[in-house]
């Protein structure tokens, strides 16, 4: 075996021939995760927080949306940073 081979990392391929997902893949994978999770919390905790102040209509929506868009990006890229550190 020379060095160039012993250098190399084995592919790991599973049973009908696939490789495994890159870092890059893993990492978007997490952020997506962690976005959807986020926005789910964000609806669930923005709805009850903006109801709670007396929001109504075209308003709610707004800081409803606001408040999952926000939760969902740092959720997203607090689990890309923790899949990130797995690779």
């Amino acid at each position: 075996m020379t060095r160039t081979e012993m250098r190399r990392m084995p592919v790991a391929v599973g049973p009908y021939g696939q490789t495994q997902p890159s870092c890059f893949d893993r990492v978007k994978m997490g952020f997506m995760m962690g976005f959807a999770v986020g926005m789910a919390a964000g609806a669930m905790f923005g709805t009850f927080s903006c109801l709670r102040i007396g929001m109504r209509g075209r308003e709610l929506m707004g800081g409803v949306g606001k408040t999952m868009m926000q939760s969902g990006g740092t959720f997203g890229t607090f689990m890309s940073i923790g899949m990130g550190i797995r690779c």
